[in-house]
């Protein structure tokens, strides 16, 4: 019996790259759909159409966008897990989704088991911005502030869970501030206290602020990410201050497919998406969007994803936020 099992096991093994041949020579054999856990015209569902229009022509085939927002990315999560594992049907995921592995107590999905990572498509920066008439001119100042004065620093950010919002209690841990945190509904309500001065700083994407910055409303005062803007070299990073050397906080876009899709399949996805994102088109046409085009093997996403959603779960039980 037991040579028996051997000689089975064995051929299953010798038949995977048949199986794999087999796979990525069929594919596609339909029309891809992209489901995005977001609405129409965010970063995300821009960056989704830009790829999905380029990788419609590489392939042959349609691809269409599904736009499903909810709490968490929990409704695209779960149709993308339950999906056909074919490499038709695909998700795009983000830095949100290591964020809902710690914000919700149950998914109806596995961050990590249920989805095949397949490939980032860019990174987008996070701004600490304060009033064109704040006193602060630097990043400096401001940290230097909030440890001399304990309490009177207040910090805008959009709703609790968010990206921002961790992002916001990750400085607040990590550079020993005590500051409140003060949590808005969207983007418009951060820049209208910004402005108003009912905040004196606030932690949001670097895309939707830079009309501010660009109309001297507000002013940036550095980044959140591992590197300066390009098209901002003048700006400094959070990581540039003393004591702040591995602060990184990045936003950042991939796709991923429902878990047990073929390794071929997998990999050509993830091939087709490197040239589409070299492409010196692409890279602009993302920049309009204040997103820098970067693609990685699968095995990257993996290890991206996994570090994120560690490093999330630790800032919300630091931040003392309850599990929904």
């Amino acid at each position: 019996m037991i040579q028996r099992r051997t000689l089975i096991q064995a051929a299953a093994l010798s038949a995977l790259p048949a199986v794999n041949a087999w796979a990525q020579a069929s594919f596609p054999s339909k029309p891809l759909k992209i489901v995005v856990p977001f609405g129409a015209g965010g970063v995300a569902d821009l960056t989704a159409r830009a790829v999905a229009q380029k990788l419609s022509e590489n392939l042959g085939q349609s691809v269409v966008i599904d736009n499903r927002p909810s709490a968490g990315g929990i409704v695209a999560g779960e149709i993308v897990a339950r999906a056909e594992p074919d490499g038709h049907t695909l998700l795009l995921m983000s830095n949100g989704t290591a964020v809902s592995a710690g914000l919700f107590k149950s998914l109806p999905f596995n961050p990590r088991t249920d989805f095949a990572p397949v490939s980032l498509l860019g990174l987008f920066d996070m701004a600490v911005v304060v009033p064109e008439n704040s006193p602060f001119k630097t990043l400096a100042e401001l940290i230097a502030f909030g440890r001399a004065n304990p309490g009177k620093l207040n910090m805008g950010t959009i709703n609790i869970g968010s990206t921002q919002n961790l992002a916001a209690e990750l400085l607040r841990t990590q550079a020993n501030l005590i500051a409140q945190i003060v949590p808005y509904n969207g983007t418009p309500a951060v820049i209208n206290a910004l402005r108003g001065g009912q905040v004196d700083v606030a932690v949001e994407i670097l895309g939707p602020m830079k009309p501010q910055i660009n109309a001297k409303a507000v002013r940036l005062l550095g980044v959140m990410g591992e590197q300066r803007p390009k098209d901002l070299p003048q700006t400094p990073t959070v990581r540039e201050l003393p004591g702040l050397s591995n602060f990184n906080v990045s936003s950042w876009n991939a796709l991923a497919a429902p878990a047990k899709t073929p390794k071929a399949v997998v990999d050509r996805l993830s091939q087709e998406l490197g040239k589409i994102l070299a492409q010196p088109e692409m890279v602009q046409r993302l920049a309009g969007f204040n997103v820098q085009a970067k693609a990685s093997t699968p095995a990257q996403l993996a290890q991206l994803l996994d570090s994120d959603i560690k490093r999330w779960s630790d800032v919300i039980v630091k931040a003392g936020l309850t599990p929904q």
